[in-house]
């Protein structure tokens, strides 16, 4: 959706700076999340889970400017800012999962 959605903004500079960045961010949660599911550990998943969740934090900031700026209509935005919402609180139900986990076997 990110990838579609940025094939939609002009061509102006400062669109193009954060349409660059926004692409970056934006596969870079899918990407990091392949690696996520390649864990060979809890600690490992951890780590990279984090990547993911920073990676995904940072897309949502740049559709939070693309709204601000209005360079996409509202409901389009809406519908990608709700997935990726969703995606985050996955990410951070699954950290605290496994976060809960290495400390349970810590304390044994």
């Amino acid at each position: 959706m990110i990838v579609d959605m940025v094939e939609k903004l002009s061509n102006s500079i400062s669109v193009r700076v954060v349409a660059n960045q926004i692409v970056k961010s934006g596969t870079s949660v899918g990407a990091n999340y392949r690696a996520v599911c390649r864990a060979r550990s809890d600690r490992e998943f951890v780590s990279k889970m984090n990547i993911v969740l920073e990676e995904a934090d940072e897309t949502l900031f740049w559709i939070e400017i693309i709204m601000a700026k209005q360079w996409i209509s509202k409901q389009e935005l809406e519908v990608i800012w709700n997935e990726g919402n969703e995606l985050t609180a996955i990410f951070v139900s699954a950290l605290k999962t496994v976060n809960n986990r290495i400390n349970s076997q810590n304390k044994s």
